[in-house]
C-alpha cells in the first residue's frame, strides 16, 4: 500500500455483538442480543474481531468488519426530519467521523489509533437491509443506499481504539463528502 495520504478521524464506536440482530429475522422482529460500544477490539488477519458474529465465518471473510461514517447518518437524518439516529442501530462495527468511504473501495487502507496500526481491505459497500425504517425512521433503507459504508477484510490484525485516529489512505478523500451518497445502480426493492 502506498501511504501518500493521511486524515485525521474520530473513532466513536466500536461495535461487537456475537449473533445476528435482524438477519433472518423478518417474522419475529429484531433479536435482543448483547451488544458491546467497546473502547477498543481485537482484530485478527483473515478473521475479523474478536468476538463478533462474523469472526472466523468462512462466508465473511472478505467482509468481516463494517465501517460507516456517521456523517452519513447525520446526513439522513435531516432530510428525513427524524431526531439523531443511534449509529449502534445500523450494526456496523466501527463508526467514524471524518472519513469518505467510498473512495477506499477494492484497495487496502490502514487505521492508526494510540501507536497502534490495523490495515484493512475494502471489498464491498455495506448495503443496508430493510430493517433500517424500523430501527431508525420510516424512509431509512432507502436513505442510506449508497452510505451505508464498507465492508472490509483484515489483511493485517492489530487493537482499534475509539477515539482520536488517522485513517491512510492510497487514495485522495474528501472528508467533507464523508454524508454523501455514491452513485449506485437503481435498486428494485422499494
Amino acid at each position: 500500500m502506498t501511504e501518500s495520504y493521511r486524515y485525521d478521524v474520530e473513532v466513536l464506536h466500536l461495535l461487537v455483538s456475537p449473533a445476528h440482530a435482524y438477519f433472518g429475522r423478518a417474522r419475529e422482529g429484531a433479536a435482543d442480543v448483547p451488544t458491546t460500544d467497546a473502547d477498543h477490539v481485537e482484530l485478527v488477519a483473515g478473521k475479523g474481531i474478536v468476538g463478533d458474529r462474523f469472526f472466523g465465518k468462512a462466508a465473511h471473510m472478505d467482509a468481516a468488519v463494517t465501517l460507516l461514517a456517521v456523517e452519513a447518518l447525520e446526513a439522513m437524518a435531516a432530510e428525513l426530519g427524524a431526531g439523531p439516529f443511534d449509529p449502534l442501530l445500523t450494526r456496523r462495527n466501527v463508526v467514524l467521523r471524518g472519513a469518505q468511504l467510498a473512495p477506499l473501495l477494492g484497495g487496502e487502507f490502514a487505521v492508526e489509533s494510540r501507536g497502534d496500526v490495523v490495515r484493512l481491505k475494502a471489498g464491498r459497500p455495506a448495503h443496508p437491509c430493510a430493517w433500517m425504517d424500523q430501527m431508525l425512521a420510516p424512509g431509512a433503507h432507502k436513505a442510506m443506499r449508497g452510505r451505508g459504508g464498507v465492508r472490509c477484510q483484515v489483511i493485517s490484525g492489530g487493537i482499534l481504539h475509539r477515539g482520536p485516529a488517522v485513517l491512510v489512505s492510497p487514495v485522495p478523500l474528501d472528508p467533507g463528502q464523508a454524508g454523501v451518497p455514491d452513485l449506485l445502480r437503481p435498486s428494485r426493492l422499494p
